[in-house]
């Protein structure tokens, strides 16, 4: 599937009165509006969404519609302070969350064995100079598949979506420390299944 070519103005910008018109006529219950809503929008939601739950495209289809439920439910408290892209594009970015969240909340997701942990494999730091991108991104796409989904999801909890130990720890009840040991578990999984590869 490929992407939409981004728009000529910023994200952040403030709805156009086309948005703001828009979403009056889908509040009115204009059907051909909501469907037009769900036409600008989906294909843009829908690869936020698979790109980010990388490699479990089996859950895209189910994330995406709640990101749409979620869209109908708050629709009335859009106020245009950000383009209607941006406001549909931070709901999916919570829905993602919320995924990550009850996934690693899961009994055993971390758990403390191995808690002594292995020493991390060094890193090859010439790796981007060996391997064109999309080369790179498919072998990370698999190594992600191949692991624990514990281990894949904390990884991309931690580094796609730049969330700290801390925040994790908070958003799943967890210790800071339990989720450091399930970092560095996965990290060190995911390492020697790269080389292994």
């Amino acid at each position: 599937m490929a992407l939409t070519p981004a728009p000529a103005r910023p994200d952040h910008a403030v709805a156009t009165q086309e948005e703001r018109e828009l979403v009056a006529a889908v509040l009115h219950r204009d059907r051909k509006a909501a469907a037009r809503l769900v036409e600008l929008h989906a294909d843009t939601v829908y690869a936020y969404v698979r790109h980010r739950l990388a490699p479990r495209a089996d859950l895209v289809d189910d994330v995406v519609q709640e990101v749409f439920l979620a869209l109908w439910a708050s629709l009335a408290a859009f106020r245009g302070d950000s383009s209607m892209r941006a406001w549909v594009l931070g709901i999916a970015r919570h829905k993602i969350e919320d995924f990550y969240r009850s996934q690693l909340r899961q009994p055993g997701a971390l758990t403390e064995e191995d808690a002594g942990g292995q020493p991390e494999p060094p890193g090859d730091p010439s790796l981007d100079e060996r391997l064109d991108r999309a080369r790179l991104e498919e072998r990370t796409r698999r190594v992600l598949e191949s692991l624990p989904e514990h281990y894949s999801l904390a990884l991309l909890w931690r580094y796609w979506e730049r969330r700290s130990a801390h925040d994790i720890a908070a958003e799943t009840g967890r210790s800071e420390k339990a989720v450091e040991r399930l970092l560095a578990r996965a990290r060190a999984e995911f390492k020697r299944r790269w080389t292994d590869a």
